[in-house]
């Protein structure tokens, strides 16, 4: 399954740049990067069956576990792209977050964009080695 990972903004040259880069050579799973304009420009319609995730707010606190559980049943049950939308400073319009397949934060904290993005970066990753069995994941 095709986790794609689209995003409102420019990281550029940066410390978070590094970690983005750094988790997307060690995801195994087929990855793709998108960034979009802050207003304007569309996501590019799928080709596949997919679900949708929206990093939102008011979305589920999910466990490590937990996300890779999901990724598992999608990608069992057939789905071929799972994308993970980081909106833009204003977040996401009630339209988008009800037509999304599921809503995920990062705690209650508000979080900058761009470390948003290198923390679901590192959280795939570890999704994808807890499928994989790998020890990177150490649950306690």
């Amino acid at each position: 399954m095709l986790l794609h990972v689209i995003s409102r903004g420019k990281i550029a040259r940066s410390p978070e740049a590094e970690l983005v880069a750094r988790y997307e050579k060690r995801i195994t799973w087929p990855l793709k990067l998108t960034e979009l304009p802050e207003t304007g420009g569309r996501i590019p319609d799928p080709q596949t069956p997919y679900r949708t995730v929206l990093l939102d707010e008011k979305g589920k606190d999910l466990s490590s576990e937990q996300l890779a559980d999901i990724l598992e049943k999608w990608r069992d049950g057939g789905m071929r792209e799972c994308r993970f939308v980081i909106g833009a400073a204003d977040g996401h319009s009630q339209e988008e977050r009800d037509e999304a397949d599921l809503l995920i934060a990062f705690g209650k904290a508000t979080w900058p964009h761009l470390l948003v993005r290198a923390m679901l970066m590192e959280q795939l990753f570890r999704a994808t080695s807890i499928l994989a069995g790998h020890p990177y994941h150490r649950s306690g």
